[in-house]
This record gives structure tokens, sequence and C-alpha cells, in this order.
């Protein structure tokens, strides 16, 4: 995936948070908070995935479908983003 050389440090930046927000996690049922606060740290991460995830498959349409050299490339590019979308959705 050469796009994401490109974009290397965001990517590992935001994963990074998200380890951080699991830590968080964590750390409230380790310390038996309220199921609410907890339940509001699961939220922000699923939030932070899917914005990872929507940042990924961006790029992956635009290096590897609208970017492609060839139609093999762009089929092959296209069939990646189908199988991970159908993934996704499950």
């Amino acid at each position: 995936m050469s796009h994401t050389i490109r974009n290397k440090a965001t990517l590992i930046a935001r994963v990074r948070r998200l380890k951080g927000q699991m830590e968080a996690i964590e750390r409230a049922l380790e310390a038996d908070e309220p199921c609410g606060d907890v339940l509001n740290l699961v939220a922000s991460v699923r939030g932070a995935v899917h914005g990872l995830t929507v940042e990924l498959i961006e790029d992956h349409i635009l290096e590897h479908v609208a970017g492609a050299e060839t139609d093999r490339q762009r089929e092959k590019g296209a069939a990646e983003l189908v199988e991970v979308v159908r993934r996704y959705m499950k």
C-alpha cells in the first residue's frame, strides 16, 4: 500500500490515540467506573476506528481504483475494496 507510506505518520498517530483510548477503557473497567462512562469511552473508540477506516478506504479508492494505471489494477483494487467493505459491514 504505497499510499499509506505517504500518510504513515498520520495513520500511526491515529492508531496510537486508539491504543490510548483502549487503555482508558481498561483503566475504567479496573476502577469499576460507572457503566455509562465506560460505554462513552467505547463509543469514542468505535468512532475513532470508523474514522480511520473511512480514511483508509478513501485512500484505497483514490490510489487503487480511480488512480489505477491499468484496467487490471483498477479491477483488483475494486475487488479488494468490495471484500473489505463486506467484512466491515458484518
